[in-house]
């Protein structure tokens, strides 16, 4: 779960000072010890001068020893900089097994005891500052909870709030590509991938990996970066969502957000102009202001800062550019746009009867993932038309928009559905068709139908019984201007993004066995299966033929 670093935040730099001042030599590894026993490899950097200083603190997976770079960055502000190896990671003791949960408000609290030995150091002024991208960031949201009393703040970059919904069991369907591939690329235990597979349903073991069930315990300002295509998109958002309004009193209202045009690094096959880091989103500003200033200056940092995307082409598009506001979702108007059996988009319901369309989903030959919110392999807004022209997939386009529009916040997809399966999944896709015909993907998102219900167990579908579905795509902020589409796409697969559902009513990958599915949409008076979109503005009623009212 790596991210590349925003620029602001790339340092060069790589000397080590080597100043003795209290007990800990500059760039000296320190096992430190946890409540266990058990001693965790810590790297200390002190600036030049006398002390004490603030803390900037660094807890990864990915070896402490790469965090060094910032080493002359960190100490040329006046910050000492700790970097420290997780549980069962290169020069830690222990078992990194299960990852993250040794972060957490359980038996182990990794986070708590490393910040409260940071603060007992002669060289330590007391105050110390998480900071985390990823994996170093969910350890940040795993640790908050635990109420270090000298935690002062954290800056925390696409990471989960949830591991369950966001990095495990996204809308109850196994994120193969994204879970499995982390797991093993980085080599972790591989006990860990059986007990993720062993938990299928959202039980007290992913409680326990759930930082929003414990976000009145936050008492420290953070901010959370995000970005529109990444993996963890929805944590950002939601980390935000949950402290600033939930959280204790030195959190509640006083953290922020920002969502940039990015995936989990970034996207190549659109390049959003006006789209670098916002000054007042920078690290070290959030710092200086909490960990040297008291807090003093945050009133300037706009509450949420958002990027709207466009046509990067269009020179006279709204968008393209930085937004703020005071809360989020920002104030919209949840519009309903209908599927129609001529495979049209229409802000009216159909009016037939008995309408629907059906195809059939074979677990064997999914729908390949292209691009979207994706750690390996393909990732960000990369044309779809390579996949929509299969037959187990349901396209439903507007006509062309004669007018700018946005859509900034939550979507979602409502669908009535039957399957001739005791289980199947469903998966809809949100895209932007440009006037050359590309079908850019903007969101994209999935239900296993057993936990239609709840995520907290599976249960059967009567083949044939209609279903009433919703599929989160999770959020976006997009202008989609004059001369392009919008175009939702409907199938049952998007491997190897989403493990593919066997059909069985067997968890995937429990066994080999699998069956061919016909899945039917309906889109009929009874049955209005459509999309929600969060329109900024007014979407006013046609004027014209051109107009995606029709």
């Amino acid at each position: 779960m790596k991210r590349a670093t925003p620029s602001s935040m790339m340092i060069l730099a790589t000397l080590i000072a080597t100043l003795v001042f209290g007990q800990v030599q500059s760039g000296q590894t320190v096992m430190v010890p946890m409540r266990d026993g058990v001693k965790l490899a810590t790297d200390v950097h002190l600036p030049a001068g006398e002390g004490p200083w603030p803390t900037i603190l660094v807890m990864t997976p990915y070896n402490k020893n790469g965090v060094g770079v910032f080493a002359a960055e960190t100490g040329k502000r006046g910050y000492a900089l700790v970097a420290q190896d997780f549980r069962g990671r290169f020069a830690s003791e222990g078992d990194d097994y299960p990852v993250f949960l040794h972060c957490g408000w359980g038996e182990h609290q990794d986070g708590y005891d490393t910040v409260e030995w940071i603060a007992a150091q002669k060289w330590s002024n007391g105050k110390v500052g998480g900071w985390g991208i990823s994996a170093p960031g969910i350890a940040l949201n795993m640790t908050a909870p635990t109420r270090p009393p000298h935690l002062t703040c954290c800056y925390v970059g696409v990471a989960f709030s949830n591991m369950y919904s966001q990095a495990a069991y996204q809308g109850g369907a196994f994120r193969k590509g994204l879970l499995e591939d982390w797991l093993q690329q980085s080599k972790f235990s591989p006990r860990n991938l059986e007990l993720f597979r062993a938990h299928s349903c959202y039980d007290d073991f992913w409680k326990a990996l759930d930082p929003e069930c414990v976000a009145s315990q936050v008492n420290v300002p953070t901010m959370f970066l995000g970005g529109w295509y990444d993996i963890f998109a929805a944590g950002s958002i939601n980390s935000f969502a949950t402290i600033n309004t939930q959280g204790g009193e030195g959190a509640r209202g006083k953290c922020r957000l920002v969502m940039e045009p990015y995936g989990h690094g970034r996207c190549n096959d659109l390049i959003f102009p006006n789209a670098d880091h916002p000054k007042a989103a920078d690290m070290w500003g959030w710092f200086d202001i909490w960990l040297k200033n008291d807090g003093k200056g945050v009133e300037q940092i706009p509450d949420v800062q958002y990027f709207v995307m466009s046509d990067p082409a269009d020179p006279n598009t709204p968008g393209n550019k930085w937004k703020t506001a005071d809360d989020w979702p920002v104030p919209t108007q949840m519009v309903a746009v209908y599927f129609h059996t001529d495979n049209k988009l229409r802000l009216k319901t159909s009016e037939e009867l008995f309408g629907s369309l059906s195809y059939k989903y074979d677990p064997k030959d999914p729908v390949p993932t292209v691009g979207g919110a994706n750690l390996t392999g393909t990732k960000g807004p990369m044309d779809q038309r390579v996949v929509e022209e299969r037959p187990d997939v349901l396209l439903f386009t507007s006509p062309v928009f004669d007018r700018y529009i946005e859509f900034t916040g939550p979507v979602k997809v409502k669908l009535w559905a039957s399957s001739t399966a005791p289980d199947t999944d469903f998966t809809a896709k949100l895209c932007d068709v440009y006037p050359d015909g590309r079908s850019m993907i903007v969101l994209d998102g999935i239900l296993r139908a057993g936990h239609r219900n709840t995520m907290e167990k599976s249960e059967p579908m009567e083949p044939g019984k209609i279903y009433e579905l919703e599929i989160d795509l999770w959020s976006t902020s997009l202008v989609v201007g004059p001369g392009h589409r919008i175009r939702i796409a409907i199938s049952s697969s998007n491997s190897p993004r989403f493990e593919p559902n066997p059909n069985t009513g067997v968890a995937s990958g429990a066994d080999g066995k699998t069956e061919v599915a016909t899945n039917t949409i309906y889109m009929n008076a009874s049955h209005p299966s459509h999309i929600l979109l969060p329109v900024a503005g007014h979407w006013p009623p046609a004027t014209n033929a051109a107009s995606p009212s029709k």
